[in-house]
């Protein structure tokens, strides 16, 4: 019995790690700006080889082949069945997310339907072949809580990109502004400054910047391109920044100083937001400490005294015999 569950517990660790390589996978970078088969087609012009398509498409890894286009696939086949309402929440936390690695509503869907059918397919297999008696009713609980687990696994793993994509926008929102605030006073213009932005730094607030602008040139007025930027962040601190800028091209406020006042506030947001992650540092110390650290402490504290009693006169009122 003792064997058997090893084992399961051994094949399920190896089901959840390939599981977390089949999203990896899954959501590799897909929203590159140039078509990897032209960008073969490019490399093989350049070197001068004379190659057939097939065996351009051939040299492509498989999940460009055969992966990702069975999961496109997939998505699309789901999304026929699902609610308009739960793909629109898809697409709204994608968009929060940055659009990682080029992922849609449909992708997503397969990716989380393949999980789901993997793991109890798996954990059937499993069943059918070891030789642990359990009733129906405990392997069923243990395959639905697989397919659960398969089920929200990418969800969860976006609701962590939203979170990391936020907190370090909020992290860079107070030296983009000083940075805004410089290039304005030295005489250039709003759009002019989030270029530089763009220009200098790579993070997610600098590529906010670089799509509003592109959306700009585009031809769309720099209030909608804005509002629309602080609702693909969804964080309150870019909503009030944006409000205050359109307040300032409205009213005729010196963009100058309403953008020193947005660096202060911000930083002063930012050391809030700080001090508030320290104070939560003790209490989330408190698992690894009550787990790992203090059974170790008591161990070495009291194997002494321990191996010093086995060997006293008390060993036969302490312990028996």
């Amino acid at each position: 019995m003792l064997t058997g569950t090893v084992v399961i517990i051994i094949l399920v660790a190896a089901i959840l790690i390939g599981a977390i390589v089949l999203i990896i996978v899954g959501m590799r970078d897909a929203d590159r700006e140039v078509d990897p088969l032209q960008q073969r087609l490019a490399e093989y012009a350049a070197s001068g080889e004379t190659v057939s398509l097939e065996q351009i498409e051939l040299s492509q890894p498989l999940s460009e082949r055969i992966i990702l286009p069975f999961a496109r696939k997939l998505g699309e086949f789901v999304t026929r069945f699902t609610p308009q309402n739960a793909l629109q929440s898809t697409q709204r936390k994608l968009e929060l997310a940055g659009n990682p690695k080029g992922l849609d509503p449909a992708l997503l869907w397969a990716l989380r339907f393949i999980l789901a059918i993997a793991l109890s397919g798996a954990l059937l297999f499993v069943f059918s072949q070891s030789k642990i008696k359990w009733d129906w009713g405990r392997r069923m609980l243990i395959i639905g809580a697989s397919v659960a687990a398969g089920f929200y696994m990418p969800e969860m793993y976006l609701s962590s990109v939203i979170q990391r994509r936020q907190k370090a926008i909020r992290r860079a929102m107070p030296d983009a502004l000083d940075l805004l605030t410089i290039c304005v006073e030295a005489g250039l213009g709003f759009d002019g400054a989030m270029a530089k932005v763009y220009e200098k730094w790579d993070n997610p607030l600098s590529l906010a910047f670089g799509r509003v602008i592109k959306e700009i040139q585009l031809g769309k007025l720099r209030r909608e391109a804005l509002r629309d930027m602080a609702d693909r962040i969804g964080i309150p601190e870019m909503t009030s920044f944006v409000a205050a800028v359109i307040q300032s091209e409205q009213l005729g406020v010196s963009l100058a100083k309403v953008l020193r006042i947005q660096a202060d506030q911000m930083r002063i947001k930012r050391r809030q937001l700080a001090e508030e992650e320290a104070h939560k540092a003790p209490i989330k110390m408190l698992l690894p400490m009550s787990l790992l650290i203090f059974p170790s402490i008591c161990i070495v504290l009291m194997s002494p005294a321990f191996l010093r009693m086995m060997r006293s006169s008390l060993k036969g009122v302490l312990f028996g015999g």
